[in-house]
């Protein structure tokens, strides 16, 4: 994720544990961060003035939440490399595992520790006794600092955080976004499946908007079997991630195929002009007109449209006595 397109919202919070850091909560909505490295400080502030010490990386596990799709990607395999050249400049962030003595959780540093565990060496770790609340918004905003994770992983770790009871507020917290940042995201997922999902991968080329458009479009009954068709094609998951959300896109996008003989005959047209910044919906019964758009430039050319009311309306009247003469 670009770091111009982490928006804002990091609020301070409260840690309900002892030894987390002191956070003043504001709320999400009022506490704006002003870039990249502020947000960075305050990531960095779990791992300040804590002792510093070597784990087996057998001994650590996962988050109890996942954020990431792409498991062995090319920044990956420069991290250990990099590692294995110079050793691992920042620790990780752990904490004690509840349940089993002698065990930890990585809160933020996942990455390291796989390269450690690949590279057959200790991982450096800072070990702190955090509540799962704090866990959450350390791991987004470590994330988040690092502008390493794409639309759609961050769009699932918001899932995972509102499906484990977390409210918006914290989910806006641990991500440095707003409210309707977050409702994007979650209405993406909403729309388009896990398996679907995971089968497109990080598509690290991808944004929100089109993520979005995909939804729209992969929310639609009518599509489910052609998502099935694209997903079990012979080449698709041969193909990078980004290019299997084309593969997909293209599949789904029919707005510019011929209208069915039934949807003209019961009146229904859909229109998009070739730029396809907008997305129309026609519908006349001879009773009855509607028009419905959607995608990028709908409210303003619904704007457009509507200021020229008037005037068109007068135009049509003259054409109709036109026609009469």
């Amino acid at each position: 994720m670009a770091r111009k397109n982490l928006l804002e919202g990091l609020a301070d919070m409260p840690d309900e544990s002892a030894g987390a850091p002191n956070y003043p909560m504001r709320g999400a909505g009022r506490s704006l961060v002003r870039s990249l490295d502020e947000l960075a400080k305050q990531a960095e502030k779990f791992l300040e003035g804590e002792a510093v010490v070597d784990l087996d990386p057998d001994v650590v596990e996962a988050s109890f939440v996942k954020d990431r799709l792409s498991e062995d990607d090319e920044e990956f395999r420069a991290l250990v490399e990099a590692i294995r050249a110079r050793g691992q400049d920042t620790p990780i962030l752990v904490r004690p595992h509840g349940k089993i003595d002698g065990r930890y959780q990585v809160v933020f540093g996942h990455r390291r520790l796989r390269a450690a565990r690949e590279l057959g060496r200790n991982v450096r770790a800072v070990v702190k006794a955090i509540d799962d609340r704090t866990h959450v918004i350390a791991q987004g905003q470590e994330n988040s600092a690092r502008a390493d994770l794409t639309f759609i992983e961050r769009a699932l770790f918001a899932r995972r955080l509102e499906e484990l009871g977390y409210d918006r507020e914290v989910i806006s917290t641990a991500l440095a976004a707003n409210a309707a940042s977050i409702s994007k995201m979650i209405s993406v997922t909403d729309r388009i499946s896990p398996e679907v999902v995971q089968a497109i991968g990080a598509a690290p080329g991808i944004g929100r908007e089109r993520w979005v458009e995909l939804s729209l479009l992969a929310g639609k009954a009518s599509n489910a079997a052609d998502i099935v068709k694209v997903l079990k094609g012979n080449d698709f998951l041969g193909l990078p991630s980004d290019k299997r959300f084309e593969a997909l896109y293209t599949a789904l996008n029919k707005s510019d195929r011929p209208v069915k003989k039934s949807q003209a005959a019961a009146g229904r047209v859909k229109w998009q002009p070739g730029d396809k910044a907008i997305q129309a919906e026609i519908k006349n019964d001879g009773k009855a007109f509607s028009l419905s758009m959607k995608a990028r430039n709908a409210g303003r050319f619904g704007k457009f449209l509507s200021s020229k009311l008037d005037a068109l309306y007068e135009q049509f009247l003259a054409e109709e006595s036109n026609q009469g003469d």
